[in-house]
Parts: C-alpha cells; sequence; structure tokens
C-alpha cells in the first residue's frame, strides 16, 4: 500500500503588498503569523498527512484578505483570523460541514469558467 494522497489541500494567500501601495494585503504584520497557525493546528490536530496546506501567491481577492480555498470543492474563506481558522478546521476539514459564514459571496467568487469560455469573452 502507498502513501495516501491528501484528502484536503488549503491554500493560503501570502501576498503582501509593499508599502504605499493601494490594494489591501493578504499579509500584514498583524496577519503574517496566518500561515504557520494554521501549519501548527493541522499538527496539533494530528492530521497534517491527510491535510496539505499550501502558500500561494495572490488570488485576485484582495478587498477581501487574508483568504484561503480549501479543495476539493473550491471553498474560498475571507477575512481569516485565528479564531475562524480554528473552526474551519473542526466544521469544515474534520466535520465534514462549510462553515457558511466565513465564505466568499458570489458577487466575487462565482462559478468557474473554462479557458475557451474565457477566450470567447476576450474576443479571441
Amino acid at each position: 500500500m502507498g502513501i495516501p494522497q491528501p484528502a484536503f489541500y488549503i491554500l493560503k494567500c501570502e501576498q503582501s503588498a509593499p508599502p504605499g501601495m493601494p490594494k489591501p494585503s493578504c499579509v500584514t504584520p498583524q496577519t503574517q503569523d496566518l500561515f504557520q497557525y494554521l501549519a501548527q493546528r493541522l499538527m496539533q490536530e494530528g492530521i497534517m498527512g491527510t491535510v496539505q496546506p499550501i502558500r500561494t501567491s495572490c488570488m485576485n481577492r484582495c478587498s477581501l484578505g487574508p483568504i484561503m480555498l480549501v479543495e476539493p470543492g473550491h471553498t474560498m474563506y475571507t477575512g481569516l483570523t485565528k479564531e475562524k481558522i480554528d473552526r474551519i478546521i473542526k466544521e469544515h476539514i474534520i466535520g465534514g460541514s462549510v462553515v457558511e459564514e466565513f465564505v466568499i459571496s458570489k458577487e466575487f467568487w462565482d462559478e468557474a469558467i473554462t479557458p475557451a469560455q474565457m477566450q470567447k469573452q476576450m474576443g479571441r
């Protein structure tokens, strides 16, 4: 029997904007430890082997950050705090129920479109 693949991938935006940039940033002095906190909590729960946290660059939802995307399911969580991460791990990752109150609204995260559909929208 081989090593099982992860049941979940958690992609955490780690983009920080340079000082003076007009758009918000997912990583600020107040939120710079959230990825480390996420990883520590997964280890403390004993589930790091089946849940893979991944640092990413910008996912283009800057005004709603800090954000993370849980796969499978395309579930994006916004406005992260340590308390929200705790609930997401407990209720979604372990319990199987999406924490709806932290999920991005459809206005900012609607259904996916294919690359071919994107090209048509761009007039190609």
